[in-house]
């Protein structure tokens, strides 16, 4: 018996021998699904004729959800109710219930964008599209283009295209108060657009970046783009719209008191003519000044001495309008002169040296502003009152690798209330040559006639530019390093400024053509370029930082 019992942990042990240690670790899951929903069926089909019902089940062979359903639902023609659209969670159906009356014999098409995805993953089942007509066919004319930015070398996205159907009813000012027939949006960056299932006719074309997404041409705040004339389908055109924003008409808003002697006239569009008529009874030594904002659409009043009247009235004239404006005469605080510099710090050798003042500037003494250089060194400047934006300037000869400090001694600057500056003390420097790069560009097929070209940074500020009235090379010089986009202007009016256009009258802003590939100005570096100009579209400008 003892011996059987020996051989039992022998037995044992041989079992174990078969068996494999367990491994620690955790199940792997499989690989991640990647397989956007799938439509099972639709309820009625798409493409539907003779739809006549109000409401739509699309059915999936999973569970899916919408996201940012808003942002990429686009209706076309617009519905004036939106369709009540589920689900809000998850489902493995979506309904589509119109709370609209829907138009006889007209084709209706549902575009869901990247809004439909599964409930796991979030795989998207991109750009469906729900089509449907109330009549006996499906509309299917289609109208394809791209939209640029008339002013930027790309157009923000989305941009919304439509289309308005010319009929007797039609006028150009329907744009501003009621929406298109057909609507799409640009599909990405490169501005494309395709309008679909749309019928035969004869349809105004126009694009909007909008800021109220309502389908309407709102020109405070949207850029419009437009085709010339109207456009007639069938076509096998494609269409460029370059999208601008307006100058809006002009206006002047009601005055605001803002200090005891200091009145704000705000505005908005063209004001370069604009004058202030005072036609209150006010004492007799009675003076004013007046300047621009230099940010905001704003021209100052000051006056003296103070008035008693309850109220100041005035005409505002500017080119053929003639506005009354009254003005509440309150118990307010007077204002005391402040000055500052505009560009203190870092300077080109080229540049004046300016400072503000926020009451008017009526005279400066150049004698009690001293200048010195690092090796104290005095410099005697001269001066020059912009009155246009009460602006003082300084020129004087700078040199580069130079650091020069400015002193405005009591007296230096009397305003229009002849009170006088303090002890003002600010310091400017240049930098050495070696710290700028240099751009070299040679036009070709330059065949019009004055142009502007532009340097402009990756902010679209211009940072340098010339009027070229002649074929010559253009140099850019003491560029701070940095990337850079060149654009030249093809002056029309020979004005000497970019000119937009106006939806109305049917004006295209000028023309703006950028090089074809953003630059990167590295310091003592110079850059030689040929930019070729060339009457086609030569499509999206290349930045440094898109792929090969």
């Amino acid at each position: 018996m003892k011996s059987r019992l020996l051989y039992i942990p022998i037995l044992l042990l041989f079992l174990l021998s078969f068996v494999e240690c367990a491994k620690k670790g955790s199940p792997s899951g499989g690989k991640r699904d990647s397989i956007p929903p799938v439509i099972v069926r639709s309820v009625p089909e798409n493409y539907t004729t003779n739809f006549d019902g109000d409401e739509i089940s699309i059915y999936f062979d999973e569970y899916i959800k919408l996201k940012d359903l808003q942002k990429n639902l686009i209706i076309s023609p617009p519905l004036e109710y939106p369709p009540n659209i589920t689900p809000l969670s998850t489902s493995k159906t979506l309904r589509i219930q119109i709370d609209d009356t829907l138009k006889e014999n007209t084709t209706y098409s549902i575009n869901f964008g990247q809004s439909i995805v599964d409930n796991n993953e979030e795989n998207p089942f991109e750009y469906y599209k729900y089509v449907f007509s109330t009549g006996s066919y499906i509309d299917s004319l289609k109208v394809n283009g791209r939209v640029k930015d008339a002013l930027l070398p790309a157009p923000e996205i989305p941009t919304t295209v439509m289309l308005y159907e010319i009929d007797e009813t039609f006028n150009d000012t329907l744009v501003f108060s009621e929406k298109p027939k057909y609507i799409t949006t640009t599909k990405d960056s490169t501005g494309t657009f395709e309008i679909t299932n749309v019928k035969e006719g004869k349809y105004l074309l126009m694009a909007l970046k909008e800021n109220n997404n309502d389908y309407t041409f709102q020109p405070i705040n949207d850029k419009v783009g437009f085709a010339e004339n109207f456009i007639t389908l069938p076509s096998d055109s494609s269409y460029t719209l370059n999208l601008f924003k307006e100058t809006p008409e002009y206006s002047i808003a009601r005055p605001k008191y803002e200090t005891k002697n200091h009145i704000l006239f705000g505005y908005q569009g063209n004001a370069d003519s604009l004058q202030l008529e005072l036609t209150s009874q006010v004492p007799a030594d009675f003076d004013y000044r007046t300047y621009r904002d230099l940010e905001k659409d704003t021209l100052h009043y000051w006056f003296m001495p103070e008035v008693e009247n309850d109220s100041l009235l005035f005409l505002a004239r500017n080119k053929n309008f003639l506005d009354t404006l009254t003005v509440r005469i309150k118990d307010l605080y007077q204002d005391s002169l402040s000055i500052s510099a505009l560009n203190a710090g870092t300077v080109l050798p080229k540049d004046t040296v300016k400072v503000f003042a926020n009451t008017p500037i009526e005279s400066i003494n150049s004698e009690k502003i001293t200048i010195l250089d690092k090796d104290s060194i005095s410099i005697s400047p001269e001066t020059f009152l912009n009155k246009k934006y009460n602006i003082a300037q300084l020129f004087f000869p700078k040199e580069v690798a130079q650091s020069y400090q400015v002193q405005f001694l009591p007296g230096a600057i009397t305003d229009f209330y002849e009170a006088t500056n303090d002890t003002l003390n600010f310091s400017v420097r240049t930098k050495a040559i070696s710290d700028y790069g240099t751009l070299n560009i040679t036009l070709e097929n330059l065949n019009k006639l004055p142009i502007l070209i532009q340097l402009v940074n990756n902010k679209f500020n211009v940072t340098e530019e010339q009027y070229i009235t002649e074929q010559q090379p253009v140099l850019f010089e003491n560029i701070n390093p940095g990337k850079y986009y060149v654009r030249i202007i093809y002056d029309e009016n020979e004005n000497g400024i970019w000119d937009t256009g106006n939806f109305l009258t049917r004006q295209q802003p000028e023309r703006v053509l950028y090089y074809p590939t953003q630059l990167e100005v590295r310091a003592n570096w110079s850059l030689n370029e040929t930019f070729i100009l060339t009457e086609s579209d030569p499509g999206p400008v290349k930045t440094l930082d898109d792929p090969e």
